[in-house]
């Protein structure tokens, strides 16, 4: 029986718009971001950064090399904002239900504090609300330093929580990260990006 639910945030609960993102790094100065940027799992200093391992300041620093002028940190805001296409409300509504009904929910991100500026900040929903007012716990990459699909990460919220994989659902539109999870025995459900997963969702829950 089903007890917990793990949210992935991009391409679950936000819809993400990777071309939207490259466009938007291309236009403050990086090349090649197309190659440089993933939907999934950020590498280079994109990925230091979800990582934990270097500061939005050492990201900025870095990104201004790459783009051969100094950039702002709204600048660098501007450009990591672009993969945020739109929370739709439908999504946000089945959290609230999902609470109501008794579910545990937790959020699993890899994201990094450009991102979090607005998910933890009230501006998240539209209406005053930011991610702690959805999820009982947060999970966010750059502040434990681990990154899905790493089974860490997945171990870290297992025992943090004190609940069993058994009783555990993960969802998450990334297939990598649904095979790591359901190696520890949790189950595992795997939306497409801005899918309407709501209806579907409460079949995993049987």
């Amino acid at each position: 029986m089903i007890k917990n639910i793990i949210f992935d945030l991009g391409g679950v609960i936000m819809t993400i718009d990777q071309k939207e993102a490259v466009r938007r790094f291309t236009d403050i100065g990086l090349a090649d971001a197309e190659k440089i940027l993933d939907p999934y799992t950020q590498s280079g200093i994109f990925g230091d950064l979800e990582n934990g391992l270097i500061t939005t300041e050492d990201f900025r620093r870095e990104l201004s090399c790459l783009a051969h002028k100094d950039l702002t940190h709204d600048e660098c805001k501007y450009g990591w904002r672009g993969y945020c296409k739109e929370v739709p409300r439908r999504n946000l509504q089945v959290l609230r239900a999902l609470r109501d009904e008794g579910y545990r929910l937790i959020l699993m991100s890899n994201t990094n504090p450009y991102m979090m500026e607005w998910g933890l900040s009230d501006e998240f929903d539209g209406e005053g609300h930011s991610l702690y007012d959805y999820f009982d716990a947060l999970y966010l990459s750059y502040k434990l330093k681990l990154m899905k699909p790493d089974l860490r990460f997945f171990s870290h919220i297992i025992s943090n929580e004190n609940i069993s994989p058994e009783e555990t659902l993960f969802v998450d539109d990334g297939p990598r990260n649904v095979l790591a999870a359901a190696q520890l025995g949790i189950a595992t459900f795997c939306p497409d990006n801005g899918s309407d997963w709501t209806s579907d969702i409460y079949k995993c829950l049987k």
